[in-house]
């Protein structure tokens, strides 16, 4: 049985759907990025970004405007509540995961333990 959900397992938010767009403008029709976590990184898991055409049996599809991006079911479950972001700072740009389920991170923010 399906249940409906108040809000989706992972977000994206504004900054992060208009650079998703931007990527996926200058790819093939049916591109999309994906999210996947792998074991490694200094603190035990890291967030891996490709772009993908091609969406799996259990894929979540998260859709904002022309972004859409691909989590596995395994990493969905990794990142429940998070918001994919994006930042364009001094020190340069980066997707950003905002993962409640964290429990410590690395200093460059591309890994975390849970």
């Amino acid at each position: 049985m399906s249940e409906v959900l108040d809000k989706p397992p992972v977000t994206i938010s504004s900054s992060a759907a208009k650079r998703i767009s931007e990527i996926l403008a200058v790819e093939s029709s049916g591109t999309m990025l994906r999210i996947s976590i792998t074991g490694g990184g200094c603190s035990g898991f890291s967030y891996t970004f490709t772009l993908d055409d091609t969406r799996a049996d259990g894929d979540l599809l998260i859709e904002r405007g022309d972004a859409k991006l691909l989590i596995d079911e395994v990493s969905v479950e990794y990142m429940l509540g998070a918001e994919v972001d994006f930042a364009d700072d001094l020190i340069g740009q980066s997707f950003k995961i905002h993962n409640p389920l964290a429990k410590s991170s690395c200093g460059c923010g591309t890994s975390f333990s849970v």
